[in-house]
């Protein structure tokens, strides 16, 4: 699953988005935890905003961490 398949306002998108690159960019599995972190603190601020359906703040939830794992995943990889 990835943010293309949940309906968002695009204020939402752009900023998840924003937060996602971060997560990519990660140098270390720390900072892509980090920056999974604050990606989770933005939905869950979507979340106490009812901006969005329970499903896709479920949804949200899972592609971060997917994001995170894979990016982990790659960075183990290359050590």
């Amino acid at each position: 699953m990835n943010t293309n398949d949940v309906v968002m306002p695009s204020a939402v998108r752009q900023e998840l988005d924003l937060l996602l690159a971060a997560v990519k960019r990660a140098s270390t599995s720390d900072e892509a935890e980090r920056a999974g972190i604050r990606a989770e603190g933005f939905v869950l601020g979507v979340e106490r905003l009812k901006a969005l359906q329970p499903a896709s703040i479920e949804a949200l939830y899972l592609v971060i961490e997917s994001a995170v794992e894979n990016r982990s995943g790659e960075l183990s990889i290359i050590k």
